[in-house]
């Protein structure tokens, strides 16, 4: 047999090596035997994954420094992750997006769900904003980026380095930009007949939310005619969805008045202002206060951040969600619509269903669930990865 030109890194006897090969794409450190040779091997390698009887797995990104130690990249152990290995995954995952999405702004690359671990890629026309935020991706920055400018049409990558997950692996926070030019005014991205303006330098994640443009067309069918409070709003998100729907206004409700003024101008780039409103307040407060104004409305939406982005956060998180729901419940109409939305992985969908409805109850209004959404395809969910799957918007008739 061939020698490995890898480093090896082994199972422990008690770990699952089933579940790994039926296509787990993590190793805990616990799993693993953490010796002083492993643990001398350099963050970001690739090394060969072996199980506790010697027998090959695949080639994993190893970080000694990180509660997920190993990220499987390719179950042949004979691959080279090297720029050509990183164009054929990007190609693939360019061919789904443009057979779905007719203009060039979508999540090009979701992670595992990807075949990339840990790498997030966004899409803004010629400008990809890049999220290494595993060790491996770090170490492999320059093939990865060699790969990506081979795609047709990309001439701008800008790395965003901010974010939890980063910490996590034990990297710096420093974004860049990584080859051409930054845009220097926010970029127009096209969807659900609205224009949003995204900025790819000083915005939050990589500039705009692509996973819920598919809720925000669904909640644009149910805003026709309708007064639409959009609360955690961000740059516009569902609101102005809904005004291009037909809406007849929208009130858009988020603590970043940054947020809110590219909201504005998205507004005004639709041909919209006139039926938009903004609110710069904490979402809880505001909710409170549109209450005692007496404001109602015939759909509200409510798109927080994560409240249980942990399983530690999990019980604190669901009480949030709930406390939304019922706040959320009383500026609904009868006969309205509510939808509320989590991003939290750690609460998933029957949880996040339970603390809604059980809101919606301890408003005192009866309600009916008519749909559940999740993210675009855009952002595939890895079956053997739950954490893929984070998306969950319910909509309620009241």
């Amino acid at each position: 047999m061939t020698q490995s030109p890898y480093r090896t890194i082994r199972l422990t006897p008690k770990a699952d090596a089933r579940k790994i090969r039926h296509g787990a794409p993590w190793v805990f450190d616990n799993e693993l035997v953490l010796d002083r040779r492993t643990k001398a091997i350099a963050k970001g390698e690739v090394v060969l994954l072996e199980d506790a009887e010697r027998a090959p797995m695949g080639l994993v990104g190893f970080n000694a420094e990180s509660r997920i130690s190993g990220r499987m990249l390719d179950r042949n152990v004979t691959a080279t992750i090297d720029a050509a290995w990183f164009a054929a995954k990007l190609t693939k995952a360019l061919d789904m997006r443009q057979r779905l999405y007719s203009e060039p702004f979508y999540r090009l690359v979701h992670a595992e769900a990807d075949g990339l671990p840990g790498v997030v890629i966004d899409r803004f026309g010629d400008t990809v904003v890049l999220q290494p935020n595993a060790a491996w991706a770090e170490a492999k920055l320059d093939a990865l980026c060699e790969a990506l400018l081979s795609l047709d049409g990309i001439t701008t990558i800008m790395k965003n380095a901010a974010g939890r997950a980063r910490g996590l692996e034990g990297l710096d926070d420093v974004s860049a930009v990584l080859a051409g030019t930054a845009p220097t005014a926010p970029v127009p991205v096209m969807m659900n007949g609205a224009t949003y303006m995204a900025d790819l330098t000083g915005g939050q994640k990589t500039g705009i939310f692509f996973d819920q443009r598919d809720n925000q067309a669904f909640a644009a069918k149910l805003s026709q005619g309708a007064d639409v409070l959009d609360v955690f709003s961000h740059v516009g998100g569902f609101g102005l969805a809904a005004l291009a729907g037909g809406a007849a206004s929208a009130v858009a409700v988020d603590g970043s008045a940054a947020a809110l003024e590219l909201a504005q101008a998205g507004a005004a780039a639709s041909g919209m202002a006139e039926r938009f409103e903004t609110r710069v307040s904490d979402a809880f407060d505001a909710l409170a206060a549109l209450a005692q104004e007496g404001r109602r409305f015939d759909v509200v939406i409510c798109d927080p951040p994560a409240f249980a982005p942990s399983k530690k956060a999990l019980d604190a998180g669901l009480r949030a969600y709930e406390r939304i729901a019922r706040l959320a419940s009383v500026l609904v109409k009868e006969g309205g619509y509510l939808g509320l939305c989590s991003c939290s992985h750690a609460a998933d969908l029957s949880k996040f269903r339970a603390a809604s409805s059980r809101g919606i109850g301890r408003a005192g209004r009866t309600s009916q669930l008519i749909h559940t959404g999740f993210a675009g395809p855009d952002h595939p969910l890895m079956p053997q990865l739950a954490e893929s799957g984070y998306l969950k918007a319910l909509f309620y008739r009241l």
